[in-house]
């Protein structure tokens, strides 16, 4: 007899609890190395921040090759609007349906009563089904749940369309026997289960969410939702290795391979505890732009292009002409071209606009017993601004004092410094990528003062930012 499917969902990023604040790259890195291990489906964040969190579900639809990717949407017809557009481009898409179900969480967190409820899960699945037919309602607080509403809400939400039906121990209260006993008589009460996948997921708060796992398995659950770095959810690794040593005894097998799971958890967990930077370092040895990727002129404009998505930028088609353009003079009479002067290229060539902030001055004053100290002063169109801040070597305080001025932060991707050229008064060359609202900007400086050249890339960069949103 043939074994059957079973289906893990890596739930890492939805943890509500515990889960480092990752920034966009790292989530986008994350991502890749949780579809590495061929899980069937990756959990995204309920679309909160319309344009950054539909940037990133774009990018990891793009990044990954293997596993699906699931967004969960909100009980109204705009929230599945805005999941089905940053899903566009997704293989075989699921959209994602959950509502608390019991009547504390009902009351509390949707301000609504048992029909009213039940009337919105089945509206909102109706709608996900115009877009694909992988909906899945998820049951959050099912095990506190009044027995006969629950069967009400599953029943209607199969009838609706849902293929999958996730039950959730949200306050991971019950013991391994309990949890069997509760998904054994909904399976004997709910004739409609027997159609569709049944799912479990349970919160780790009594260290007791890998056993009510397992016998959710033995009790017919054929999907699993669990975190390959996990703070209060089943332990992906875990259920994994578990499922493979008793597959003959539970009669199912999953896609995950048990050889590189280690491995490959261990840097997820290095990732989400130190960061992007040291997490690629130790999977690669050496940073994204000296990962051996090379350019020459044989290569096509959609070659360029798909390395120019590899470094993070969303450019205008306008733009990609002007990279491509520089691309293809500098090819003709350099042999190779390296990701890191590619990324050069985008930050001279790319959305050129007129300086918004402009005739900077700056001191900094540093040593080996202080604390570097930047006063900045620049003109912001007509109007003298200044700001003064400490930092922790000279380029972090000028960075800051530029925040301090101009009362804007953004998240810093990436900082980088060359020589271009040799000897004691040697040329340097920067790169500043900062991120807003989703977006990669880029700025370009060139100095014999490494400082200097450091604040002309990060205002090159403000530049675009601030120039962009006045002209919206």
């Amino acid at each position: 007899m043939e074994k059957q499917i079973m289906t893990i969902t890596d739930c890492t990023l939805r943890q509500k609890n515990g889960l480092p604040d990752l920034s966009f790259r790292e989530k986008l890195e994350l991502c890749r190395l949780i579809d590495r291990l061929n899980v069937d489906l990756i959990e995204m964040e309920e679309i909160r921040q319309v344009k950054i969190d539909s940037l990133l579900i774009k990018s990891v639809c793009t990044a990954v090759s293997s596993s699906r990717i699931a967004v969960p949407v909100a009980l109204n017809e705009e929230s599945v609007r805005i999941a089905r557009e940053a899903l566009k481009n997704a293989v075989r898409p699921r959209l994602q349906v959950p509502a608390p179900v019991s009547s504390v969480q009902m009351e509390y967190l949707s301000h609504m009563k048992p029909k009213a409820m039940i009337a919105a899960v089945a509206d909102t699945i109706r709608k996900c089904r115009e877009f694909t037919e992988d909906v899945e309602f998820i049951a959050e607080d099912a095990t506190r749940s009044d027995t006969a509403f629950l069967r009400s809400i599953i029943t209607e939400a199969v009838s609706a369309g849902a293929r999958t039906i996730t039950l959730c121990d949200t306050a991971g209260a019950m013991l391994p026997d309990e949890t069997a006993a509760f998904i054994n008589s909904l399976y004997q009460d709910i004739e409609c289960l027997s159609g569709v996948t049944v799912g479990f997921s349970c919160t780790d708060q009594m260290n007791m969410a890998d056993a009510c796992a397992v016998s959710a398995v033995r009790s017919g659950i054929r999907e699993i939702k669990a975190a390959s770095f996990r703070t209060n959810a089943i332990s992906l690794m875990n259920i994994v290795r578990i499922l493979d040593i008793k597959a003959n005894q539970f009669d199912v097998h999953c896609r995950i391979g048990t050889e590189q799971i280690r491995n490959l958890t261990s840097k997820i967990e290095m990732l989400c505890r130190t960061g992007l930077s040291r997490s690629v370092a130790a999977e690669t040895g050496a940073d994204d732009h000296d990962s051996g990727v090379m350019l020459s002129t044989h290569d096509s404009r959609e070659s360029v292009m798909k390395a120019v998505d590899k470094l993070g930028y969303d450019l205008t088609a306008d733009d990609m002409e002007k990279v491509w353009q520089c691309f293809s003079e500098i090819a003709e009479k350099k042999d190779l071209i390296s990701l890191r002067e590619l990324d050069a290229i985008v930050a001279t060539e790319a959305m050129q606009v007129p300086p918004v902030y402009h005739d900077i001055q700056y001191v900094i004053n540093t040593g080996n017993t202080i604390n570097a100290m930047a006063h900045m002063k620049l003109m912001y169109h007509d109007r003298v601004i200044e700001g003064m801040a400490v930092g922790d070597g000279s380029i972090a305080a000028a960075f800051n004092s530029i925040e301090k001025a101009t009362g804007r932060h953004f998240e810093l991707e990436d900082f980088q410094i060359q020589a271009i050229t040799e000897g004691r008064e040697a040329v340097g060359e920067t790169i500043v990528k900062l991120r807003h609202e989703g977006k990669l900007y880029s700025g370009r400086g060139i100095s014999t003062d490494i400082v200097g050249a450091g604040i002309l890339a990060y205002m090159n960069a403000l530049n675009k930012i601030v120039y962009e949103e006045e002209e919206a």
